[in-house]
């Protein structure tokens, strides 16, 4: 059975290529532990890690209100925009305490 792939949109290869980068910075800091560095130093890269990863959470929120989102609106479909905007609101409750 052969999988086909669909290829990513511009904004998903943005996020894949800050991922990797995150996913060195996490690796490094490993190494700092490892290595008994000082640790506001090991705090500092902490800090970086998360800025990083909010700025592609905040990418990926972008790209699906604009893609998913704006497609159940354009639909028509009343039961679709509900739907959309409830996981989009009980995304925002959940991990944004609103």
């Amino acid at each position: 059975m052969s999988e086909t792939h669909t290829p990513l949109t511009p904004a998903r290869e943005k996020s894949l290529a800050r991922l990797k980068r995150i996913e060195g910075q996490v690796r490094g800091i490993g190494r700092m532990l490892e290595d008994d560095r000082y640790c506001i130093d090991v705090l500092t890269q902490l800090s970086a890690v998360k800025s990083a990863l909010a700025a592609v959470e905040g990418e990926i929120l972008r790209d699906h209100a604009g893609h998913c989102v704006a497609h159940a609106i354009e639909s028509g479909n009343a039961e679709a925009q509900k739907a959309k905007m409830d996981e989009l609101i009980g995304l925002l409750a959940k991990h944004y305490r609103l």
